[in-house]
């Protein structure tokens, strides 16, 4: 009996002490206490900084605290820019998914399409993409054609917002990007002499991205390609269309520019 006793107590000991390290190591929220003001300020303050990471904890924070009121919304808004800023691209559209599901009738909902067409937007190459060595026909065309979606959706949406003309402007772009992408998989194709492949790029690229300055080459890779195949008189009538439309295009002279520089750099 006498050695249960000890066995017992040793056991209550030994769980005190483990509740007493649970505790000392339980992480202190600094934030208790504090009103949802002072939490909004101290996250602002730490996204103004680049300290992204320590401010979605706290915008976290402040959206339990302040449920149900506006500044929850600026909350979610708020912390979805920081963790694309952070690096978290995934985490930051679901943030913003979320926010429009819980809030469609939100002021900030223009703001909020914006902000993921942006993330989906090639950040590093942006509006000055020209500046670049690489364009945004050679990344990710996923990405590129859920932004297309977003900004799309903001325009029809939104006319009247002030997101609007640069969505517009990154619209533009993207549509030009993926047509550039089309072509270079039909240019692939025909160099590698699979020219009924390249042909079926190459209409995919005009059909879908009327205007696009890289249609120019598309036509073109049109009239090589049947060509090659042995269809004269739909090769005459790419070139018909090619001389049409681009009067002054060197692709007939010269053939393929590969030197030359893409439709999206400047100089």
């Amino acid at each position: 009996m006498q050695r249960a006793r000890l066995s017992a107590a040793t056991a209550t000991a030994v769980m005190a002490a483990s509740l007493l390290a649970a505790c000392a190591s339980k992480p202190v929220d600094k934030t208790a206490g504090w009103s949802p003001n002072r939490i909004y300020a101290e996250a602002k303050d730490e996204l103004d900084h680049g300290a992204y990471d320590k401010a979605v904890p706290l915008f976290e924070t402040l959206e339990g605290r302040a449920a149900g009121t506006p500044l929850a919304q600026q909350a979610q808004l708020d912390k979805a820019y920081s963790q694309f800023k952070d690096g978290q691209k995934a985490e930051a559209i679901a943030t913003l998914d979320r926010f429009m599901r819980l809030h469609p009738a939100s002021p900030a909902i223009d703001y909020a399409l914006y902000l993921k067409g942006v993330i989906n937007f090639n950040d590093e190459l942006g509006l000055f993409s020209f500046l670049s060595r690489q364009d945004l026909s050679e990344r990710d065309q996923k990405a590129a054609k859920q932004a297309f979606e977003s900004f799309d959706e903001l325009v029809k949406r939104f006319p009247d917002s002030r997101y609007t003309p640069d969505a517009k402007a990154r619209m533009r772009y993207t549509v030009n990007a993926l047509a550039q992408y089309e072509v270079h998989v039909a240019r692939y194709y025909y160099q590698r002499g699979a020219y009924v492949a390249a042909v079926s790029r190459a209409q995919q690229a005009i059909k879908d991205y009327r205007d696009a300055p890289a249609l120019e080459e598309a036509l073109y890779i049109l009239v090589r390609s049947y060509d090659k195949l042995g269809m004269t008189q739909l090769s005459d009538d790419a070139k018909r269309v090619l001389e049409q439309n681009y009067p002054h295009s060197t692709y007939l002279a010269r053939g393929f520019q590969g030197d030359n520089k893409p439709w999206w750099q400047l100089w």
